[in-house]
């Protein structure tokens, strides 16, 4: 399975998320990758692209755009190529400062390792800094 941090995200969360994965990845029948949007699609990919591909990937995506459940052919492309999606709801329209977003990373990474293991897609979840996982 593979989680794909957002572009609007830092890429090194990415690939340090990846390496912190991989002891546990050697545990589950289907291992987890976490990779960057940004490295593997380009940067400034357009999510009408890259959405099919990570999609016939069986993939996830963690991400602050959370314009992607607004625009509605945006979200029908997720629902159609069935990605599992978590909304990372910045305190600002700013953003998350990088330190900020990994705390959040790490305080919600368990949980969505057991939805992306276990819910069935599509699916989506927010998440805002103060509270935890839910469901759209």
């Amino acid at each position: 399975m593979i989680i794909y941090v957002d572009e609007n995200m830092s890429p090194y969360l990415a690939r340090g998320f990846d390496i912190l994965q991989r002891p546990e990845s050697t545990k589950l029948r289907d291992p987890i990758e976490v990779k960057s949007i940004k490295d593997e699609f380009g940067e400034g990919a357009l999510d009408e692209d890259w959405i099919p591909l990570a999609g016939e990937q069986n993939a996830c995506i963690i991400t602050q755009d959370y314009n992607i459940q607004r625009i509605t052919h945006q979200r029908e492309l997720c629902e159609q190529y069935g990605l599992g999606m978590f909304y990372f709801r910045p305190p600002s329209r700013k953003g998350f400062r990088y330190w900020d977003m990994l705390k959040m990373m790490v305080k919600h990474w368990p949980d969505i390792i057991k939805i992306s293991q276990k819910k069935k897609r599509p699916f989506a979840y927010k998440a805002s800094s103060k509270g935890k996982l839910e469901a759209l």
